[in-house]
This record gives C-alpha cells, sequence and structure tokens, in this order.
C-alpha cells in the first residue's frame, strides 16, 4: 500500500520520463480530484495510505496525461466564472480569458435579450444566466454534439436558456440588444503550429476560422446590423494579435462605438461595439 505522498512522487515521474510540462501539477490535480481533495489537503494527508483500487483508477488518466491529453477533459469539468461546466472533446476548453470577457459584459450589459453566438459549452451564456436571473439568454453553435452538452451545462447550473442550432446567426428570429461571440479565430497556418495538447484534442471546427483566421468577424460586420436593435452592443473575444484588422473590418457602418480591450498579458483580445 503506497502513501498520497509516494503516488505524487510516482506519478510525477511516470509524466516526466515522458516530458509532460508542469508534471507535478498535473499529478497533483489528478490525484486530488480522484480523492476528492483539494491539492492542499494532499500535503496536509501526505502520508496517508491509498487503497490498491484508488491507485489503480489513476492509471488510465495517467496515461491520458502523458500523451498530453489536456488534463480538462481528463477531469471532465472546469470552474468557469462561478459554473461548474462539464466539458469533453465536443467543445473548447473554456478560458480564463473568457472570464475578463464575462466581467466586462456584466459591467457594460444594457438591455435584457442576449444572444451567445457559437457558444460551445455554453459557458458565457450560462454565466451571465447565473449572475444576471433577468437577461433573456439565447445560445447558438453549429455544433449538436455542442448544444447538447450547453443544455446539460444550462440544467447543471439551474439556469434557463435557450438553445438554437444554426449557422452563426442563422437560427435566430428577432433582433436583440446584446450579442456575444466567441468564434473561431486561428488561421490554418497557426492551426499547424499549435501546442499538440490543443491541436491533437480540442474540435478544430471551433478553432480554425478560416485562411486568414478573420473570416467570422468578416461575416458579423456584414450580417449583424439588421439583427440589432438601436443601441445594441456587441461583444466579441478576438486573436491577440488581430485588433487592428477587427477595427478594420468594422470601420464605418453603423457603430457609433468602438473600443479593443487587453486581457491580463496586456494583448489585445476584446472588441467591444455599440449600435
Amino acid at each position: 500500500m503506497k502513501s498520497i505522498g509516494e503516488l505524487i512522487q510516482l506519478s510525477t515521474s511516470f509524466l516526466e520520463e515522458r516530458g509532460i510540462d508542469r508534471a507535478k501539477r498535473l499529478a497533483e490535480q489528478l490525484i486530488a480530484h480522484k480523492l476528492g481533495l483539494k491539492r492542499l489537503d494532499l500535503y496536509l494527508q501526505f502520508d496517508k495510505p491509498i487503497e490498491e483500487k484508488e491507485f489503480a483508477e489513476l492509471r488510465e488518466p495517467l496515461k491520458r496525461l502523458s500523451k498530453s491529453e489536456p488534463i480538462e477533459y481528463i477531469l471532465g469539468e472546469v470552474d468557469f466564472f462561478g459554473c461548474k461546466i462539464e466539458i469533453d472533446n465536443r467543445v473548447l476548453i473554456p478560458r480564463p480569458e473568457t472570464e475578463i470577457l464575462v466581467e466586462h459584459i456584466l459591467k457594460r450589459v444594457k438591455g435584457p435579450v442576449v444572444w451567445d453566438v457559437c457558444t460551445g459549452s455554453g459557458c458565457i451564456g450560462i454565466a451571465l444566466k447565473k449572475a444576471r436571473p433577468e437577461l433573456q439568454m439565447s445560445v447558438s453553435d453549429l455544433s449538436a454534439d455542442a448544444l447538447t452538452l450547453a443544455a446539460k451545462n444550462a440544467l447543471e447550473n439551474k439556469v434557463d436558456v435557450e438553445l438554437v442550432q444554426g449557422d452563426l446567426l442563422s437560427p435566430f428570429r428577432g433582433k436583440a440588444d446584446v450579442v456575444i461571440c466567441n468564434p473561431p479565430y486561428i488561421s490554418t497556418s497557426e492551426y499547424l503550429n499549435l501546442q499538440p495538447s490543443v491541436r491533437n484534442f480540442e474540435p478544430k471546427m471551433a478553432l480554425v476560422g478560416g485562411e486568414s483566421g478573420i473570416e467570422f468577424y468578416e461575416r458579423l460586420a456584414r450580417e449583424l446590423p439588421p439583427f440589432l436593435n438601436d443601441g445594441a452592443q456587441v461583444f466579441l473575444e478576438i486573436g491577440c494579435a488581430q485588433g487592428p484588422r477587427i477595427q478594420e473590418i468594422f470601420k464605418g457602418g453603423s457603430w457609433r462605438l468602438m473600443h479593443l480591450e487587453k486581457d491580463w498579458a496586456g494583448h489585445d483580445r476584446f472588441f467591444f461595439l455599440e449600435k
């Protein structure tokens, strides 16, 4: 019988030998999750013995980690802005940067009718609805598989959202006060250079925007205006080097406000518009 401390050491060595970055932290996360503990508690119970059954249950997820599969998929869930979001390889892993976007929206949102386009796991729409129950939230995605997962996440977080399937704005009827979109924005060439943990496991359809990576923004610039009420707000997440190109795409038209915001690393990451 091995202790928690020995299990951490063995798991870390197994991952390091296979060239996995942050091996110790990943091992700690996996072991803590499997034992129902917090990472800190592992060291408070460092000498506690582990049953062979529990040790055996870690072998398969450790093998998956050793092949660079993201730990978020292995654990099957992430915490996102106070919500527990279930994920698997049908959807992108929600990033911390997107939580910044939710914060910006909550500070600025005005009208009640909100559309979350390209919703994936539903994390943005669900987090907003949970924080502001009065919002009339609709979420959409082209992928039926993604919407199935988004529906489950809405149910588990006890929020009522409308789910509609279709390409970009096509499934919506009427007009919105707020449109949010975190679309695919990786170019075809950038995709080839992504880390294996992203390229080999996360859905390509949700990553690649096209040859240039800005195709979805070009479509939004053309297609959005008829769907927006006067004074409507648009909140977009963008690639870190795309700010100037996105500004140029939306230049002119029916916008009275255009504003870039940066992420924690100081990169252009969000683009806000007001009709």
